[in-house]
């Protein structure tokens, strides 16, 4: 690591896991720690809380890339008055990670600016957490009925528009709240975790392999992403790394979930602007894709493909085919650019700067539409191909770049397919051995996933058995861009503005 990074650590820093480093920090070394990897280029990808019994620990992981690197810092803390100090200062994200940690573990964010709830709604009882040790049964809510406190916008003509968090149609449960005036938007604030499903705690217990059934499920359009990301931390831990075959056959499937799920999206902002015909055959083509996706693994959506140590296909996709359906994709995108009303609503619409981004810390199209250049297949490559990766970057911001930036992640994905088809082979490819002598420890697993880099850290015990598993979606650092972007954007333009950010409830609501 270079000087730069290290003039703000102390001591004793050692290699734990594939391109991880890890270091034990006390209280009044985290702040300036944390600041010196920032300062060096890192970004704080997870932070988890863990309850091990006799004390607690928190892991900030940091990642940055490339060359790929990763950083811990692991605090440990008291678990009678559980305390850690805040980063909300020196990371907005920081900010979130740690209201979600009082929530969920109790661990206090000393000096937070706004320590407000975040995963755990207003009537869950007071002083419960759920992922400590000793939790127990879920007492009975309390004040059910009671009203959410959103922050109140006064002043001439300003009225609150409520939408949610039961919608029209098969969509997940959040709350917006509108603060208008005439048709412009003031602020709208979000209210999510309606869902919250304990997942990481379902993790616990489990034997590793038994584990790959909730990671395809944690967002179902990202069976592939999440399943991979999951795997990826569970071989770290076992210092087991696939051969070629089952590296290029991931990759190649993570490309196939990027497809199918950017077509839909092309497809459904269209139809926010009123072009239901370029929907409708967005759609037709969607499901060639899921077509195409249950002749290669027998599931449209691909899972059962991809489990710890290896990948099984029933066979590759045909290229013609692939390379059929995208000159399909371009010729239906180059009909909705012809129609000047639909680049009149998406131009200028819902612009999330440059700056603001970078300061969020959002990732994926999301990123790259506001001119950040950050994709997990360079910067944490899980297969040999980050040189032919083609990232495309837009700096405008709005839906139009959002836009632009599927659309050309489809042609990169036809390419990158292509190359991958050469190294992948069909029927089931497993690493030839794996280090069962060593059943305990922790791995980390990082891809970029259709939507932006998805994270997972595990903790494996002595038995063998999960004993912690944080996941990090891509959603959770997105959702706060939204309210950002929607600032001075006209109530009509929500759908829109909505969709082409299209953010996991399920990824986020864990």
């Amino acid at each position: 690591m270079d000087g730069a990074v290290w003039a703000g650590m102390p001591d004793g820093a050692h290699i734990v896991g594939a391109c991880r480093e890890a270091i034990n920090v006390d209280r009044a070394d985290l702040a300036a720690a944390a600041t010196s990897l920032l300062a060096a280029g890192y970004r704080l990808a997870l932070v988890a809380g863990h309850d091990d019994g006799d004390s607690m620990r928190v892991v900030y992981l940091f990642t940055a890339g490339p060359p790929d690197r990763r950083f811990e810092l692991r605090l440990r803390v008291a678990p009678d008055r559980p305390a850690v100090p805040s980063l909300a200062a020196v990371s907005f994200s920081a900010s979130r990670f740690e209201r979600e940690l009082h929530d969920l573990f109790g661990i206090v964010p000393a000096g937070h600016p706004s320590p407000a709830r975040l995963v755990l709604h207003q009537h869950w009882p007071e002083g419960w957490h759920p992922m400590r040790s000793d939790a127990g049964p879920m007492p009975p809510m309390t004040d059910e009925n009671k009203p959410y406190p959103f922050l109140e916008v006064q002043g001439p003509g300003v009225y609150e528009i409520p939408v949610g968090p039961v919608h029209a149609g098969l969509i997940e449960p959040g709350h917006f709240r509108f603060s208008v005036v005439g048709e412009t938007i003031l602020t709208m604030k979000a209210r999510l975790w309606f869902v919250h499903k304990g997942t990481e705690r379902l993790f616990e217990g489990r034997q590793p392999g038994a584990g790959v059934e909730l990671a395809e499920r944690i967002s179902g359009d990202t069976a592939v992403g999440h399943t991979l990301a999951y795997c990826l931390a569970i071989e770290d831990a076992w210092h087991c790394e696939p051969p070629e075959p089952v590296r290029a056959l991931r990759a190649l499937l993570l490309e196939l979930e990027r497809l199918y799920n950017h077509t839909a999206d092309i497809g459904a902002l269209c139809n926010d602007v009123g072009y239901g015909i370029a929907h409708a055959h967005a759609l037709r083509i969607r499901e060639r894709l899921l077509r195409l996706n249950r002749t290669v693994t027998g599931h449209r959506l691909l899972r059962g493909a991809v489990f710890p140590g290896g990948a099984c296909v029933l066979e590759l996709p045909d290229l013609s085919e692939i390379e059929s359906i995208a000159a399909d994709l371009r010729e239906i995108v180059a009909i909705a650019m012809s129609n000047s009303t639909l680049v009149d609503r998406f131009a200028g619409t819902a612009i999330l700067s440059r700056d603001h981004a970078a300061e969020i810390g959002v990732l994926g199209y999301v990123a790259r539409a506001s001119g950040l250049d950050l994709d997990a297949r360079i910067a944490h490559p899980y297969h040999d191909t980050p040189t032919q990766v083609s990232v495309p970057v837009y700096d405008d911001g709005d839906v139009l770049a959002r836009f632009n930036v599927r659309v050309d992640e489809v042609d990169a994905s036809v390419r990158l397919i292509t190359r991958l088809l050469d190294d992948a082979n069909s029927g089931e490819v497993t690493a030839d051995t794996f280090d069962r002598t060593r059943p305990h420890g922790s791995g980390v697993g990082i891809v970029e996933g259709w939507r932006g880099s998805i994270v997972h850290r595990v903790e494996i015990g002595r038995d063998g058995r999960l004993t912690r598993v944080k996941v990090v979606d891509p959603s959770f650092h997105n959702w706060p861009a939204l309210p950002i972007a929607l600032a001075d954007t006209i109530v009509p333009d929500f759908p829109l503005a909505n969709k082409s950010f299209n953010l996991s409830y399920a990824g986020n609501d864990l």
